[in-house]
């Protein structure tokens, strides 16, 4: 069964466009609730929706009797485990590539300091960004595309709405570009993450969480970036660079990219997961 294009582009603005409109009442009777956190809060009602709405379109829409089984959120345990561990492991490498690079040329000094609080936020970036981000994208996203386009478009696609979606325009032309590829290629590494696991989705997550919460550590103590920190090496971001988008970023990226695709072929929408 395919879904109707009109469906598939308005159903994550609706969702974020209703968490919005709720979260407006509780800033209306406490003013004092800065701007920034009244967002998150309409942005986590908008994750609720997500998760209370899409098992029901994938039901109707889809036609599948087993929602969160075609996403790839559940499966047999040990699959799970091995998967999140498998990404988790290979975030681990890149970010050990970006340091080494980093600190060899001069470019960033050890401090190795975290507090419980930075390691906490740490935690919550890693499960509640890698979690939520790959069941939008590698999950519903790549599906519905799926639906539409056939696998090898769909695969293609998903990376792109990916990295336009997360790419900061106002770095300059070359910033600009340099992140666009990068979060290009992290979205078919993730892709061909969960093709690798046959399916299951924490694979993913445990490779863009790693990557996410594991980048903030890193800034946030672990290391410090040298003022003069080449934008090409570290990333383009200034103080906040995003090594997906420097040099080193893209090279790690695209080995991880040419190991994921020696993997089995996999049609993300007829696959079995062992129970």
């Amino acid at each position: 069964m395919r879904p109707r294009w009109i469906g598939t582009l308005l159903y994550v603005p609706m969702l974020y466009g209703l968490g919005w409109l709720l979260v407006q009442p509780l800033g209306l009777l406490t003013p004092a609730i800065p701007r920034d956190r009244l967002d998150l809060v309409g942005t986590a009602l908008a994750l609720l929706l997500l998760l209370l709405s899409l098992p029901l379109r994938i039901q109707r829409v889809w036609a599948e009797r087993r929602p969160w089984r075609r996403l790839g959120v559940t499966a047999a345990p040990a699959l799970v485990a091995q998967a999140f561990l498998r990404g988790l492991l290979k975030a681990g490498l890149l970010l050990a590539l970006v340091t080494v690079v980093l600190l060899t040329s001069g470019q960033a000094f050890w401090h190795g300091s975290l507090s419980a609080p930075q390691l906490l936020n740490g935690m919550a970036l890693l499960l509640g960004v890698g979690f939520a981000e790959e069941l939008l994208f590698r999950g519903w996203l790549w599906g519905e595309l799926e639906l539409h386009l056939g696998t090898s478009p769909a695969l293609w696609g998903q990376a792109l709405v990916f990295s336009l979606v997360h790419t900061r325009f106002n770095l300059g032309p070359v910033g600009a570009v340099g992140l666009l590829g990068g979060l290009t290629m992290l979205g078919l590494a993730l892709a061909l993450q969960r093709r690798a696991d046959g399916g299951v989705l924490w694979g993913a997550v445990g490779l863009h969480g790693g990557l996410v919460g594991g980048w903030f550590l890193l800034q946030g103590g672990l290391l410090d970036l040298a003022p003069t920190a080449s934008a090409w090496l570290a990333g383009p971001g200034g103080a906040h660079p995003n090594p997906i988008g420097g040099v080193v970023g893209w090279l790690g990226l695209g080995a991880l990219l040419w190991v994921l695709s020696k993997g089995p072929q996999l049609n993300t929408t007829r696959r079995q997961y062992n129970e």
